[in-house]
């Protein structure tokens, strides 16, 4: 009894095995290569075990997305926030299962359509388990909760495959991963019989064919991405920009008091005064650098330094709209005016808003004083200053792709991101990085990342990372980075390649029926 009850559990904790694998591929253990081989286990099963093909999607969707986004358990206590220690860990725990859940939901979806769209032909099936990954992140990446793409497995680690993504995105990388593993898994399934050699049975399975058109994938797309990866980069002197960056490390526990306040308004300020001393022609400061509205900047101290140096400086604080504010990234000029505006487009749930309000915002309320009145920005913002056209991303933004690419087809020559991470566990602010890497490449464009508590960086459009700050300390760095007008194939035509692959698929799909009504 005990030996069947296994027996029926294996296939699930195979799945749930395989899903933690491809988890240890990000940040902190970042083993980038397991992603290669990760999801073949789950294929295998869904396509010939007897189990629940969808538990077998949730269990492993569960296992990859619950640790690679463990980092979320960082957010407890939130007593900074005001939460009690309690109804703050129960608000981390439903948050982290909530998550894992909502990414498993999307493998259940994948392997709901594996098993109703089914078709003999091994490259067929492979095509359209592609098609329909891809297609699932592309739906989950414009919802407002979206993080864990299967490309983003290979950053910051594998920066020449994550070159595909100036081809069609991140879902270039994405389908290269899910092909790869759809023939080894292919080739499980049709591995040769046993044989009373014990030496042919081995031999035969590595001559398998699938196994073959994986090296193939894998080979050839890696030759791609090392071609675009080797190019040079033009640096024309007059595309130089001279940035510095400021790390203030104001602990989110302070932040909002006085203390906190006294310590950004002096830490911000200084930097600002030492990297005009090095010659810079602009300072970015992270996400909320200042915690004040836009009304009341002019009398910060900082401001009164930009007045005074005229140097630009990039400006984290918040907007006003209405009764309602934004969490915004200022342009301020040499006279203390603003010279263009950005808010943060994606607020993270929960954290910034409450999902379905009417629904829930009572009951979350009940817990937690947050203030559920911050507004996102529009989609189409234009961020314009003294340098020319910029592309912004405010935090949680970084997951977001295709804002990186609307800004850069409307003409950004350069990525400013702004960040603050110190809430929760190093993980997460690395795993951004990584995020804030992919952008770079994709729209071909030099990058400057200011973290509250790190990690702060720069990076060039081919994702390598020239300077990236310590953890948890204060620090101020400048570099010289250059304002580019190059237009990738993803910057202009978008992800093409899942349309492309929905389209063959479905055409694939109606030949086979009609091919076995014959």
């Amino acid at each position: 009894m005990i030996l069947r009850k296994s027996s029926t559990l294996l296939p699930y904790f195979i799945a749930l095995a395989s899903g933690v694998s491809m988890g240890l591929t990000v940040a902190p253990v970042g083993a980038w290569f397991l992603a290669w081989i990760a999801l073949a286990p789950l294929w295998v099963l869904v396509v010939t075990s007897a189990a629940s093909p969808l538990l077998l999607a949730l269990a492993w969707g569960v296992g990859y997305h619950g640790v690679a986004l463990s980092w979320i358990t960082g957010i407890h206590p939130m007593n900074w926030l005001g939460v009690p220690w309690l109804p703050s860990l129960a608000i981390t725990l439903f948050c982290w299962s909530f998550i894992s859940l909502y990414g498993g939901s999307l493998v259940t979806l994948w392997a709901a359509a594996m098993t109703r769209f089914t078709v003999k032909n091994t490259w067929q099936r492979v095509l359209i388990g592609t098609a329909i990954w891809c297609a699932l992140e592309s739906l989950w990446s414009a919802s407002p909760l979206w993080w864990s793409s299967l490309a983003y497995t290979q950053s910051p680690h594998n920066l020449v495959i994550l070159h595909l993504g100036q081809l069609s995105g991140s879902n270039t990388v994405t389908a290269t991963i899910v092909a790869v593993n759809g023939f080894i898994a292919e080739a499980w399934i049709n591995r040769p019989a046993k044989t009373s050699s014990v030496f042919s049975a081995p031999l035969r399975f590595v001559k398998n064919k699938n196994l073959a058109s994986a090296a193939a994938i894998l080979i050839t797309l890696h030759l791609l991405g090392f071609y675009l990866y080797s190019r040079p980069l033009a640096q024309p002197p007059e595309a130089a920009l001279k940035v510095g960056i400021i790390q203030g490390n104001i602990p989110n526990e302070i932040k909002l008091i006085p203390q906190g306040l006294r310590q950004a308004i002096a830490g911000y300020t200084t930097g600002y005064y030492n990297l005009v001393e090095q010659g810079v022609d602009a300072v970015l400061t992270p996400e909320t650098a200042l915690p004040y509205y836009q009304r009341d900047l002019p009398n910060t101290s900082l401001v009164q330094a930009v007045a005074e140096k005229g140097v630009v400086a990039w400006i984290g604080a918040f907007g006003q709209r209405g009764r309602s504010y934004t969490n915004s990234l200022f342009t301020f000029t040499g006279n203390g005016e603003i010279f263009s505006r950005y808010d943060k487009t994606k607020l993270v749930p929960l954290g910034e808003y409450i999902p379905f309000e009417g629904i829930f915002g009572g009951i979350v309320q009940r817990l937690s004083p947050l203030n559920a009145h911050q507004v996102p920005g529009t989609t189409n913002q234009i961020f314009d200053t003294p340098f020319g056209r910029a592309i912004v991303g405010i935090c949680y933004d970084s997951a977001f792709p295709e804002l990186f690419r609307r800004q850069a087809a409307t003409g950004g020559q350069f990525i400013l991101s702004a960040s603050n991470d110190a809430h929760y566990t190093a993980a997460m602010p690395f795993q951004h990085h990584a995020l804030d890497m992919m952008r770079a490449i994709e729209t071909d464009r030099w990058s400057v990342r200011a973290t509250n508590t790190g990690y702060s960086a720069f990076v060039n459009p081919h994702g390598r990372t020239l300077w990236i700050s310590r953890y948890n300390s204060y620090e101020t760095h400048a570099e010289t980075i250059y304002r580019r007008e190059t237009q990738t194939l993803y910057v202009r035509w978008g992800d093409w390649l899942t349309v492309l692959l929905l389209g063959f698929s479905v055409l694939v799909y109606i030949l086979a029926k009609v091919n076995n009504k014959l």
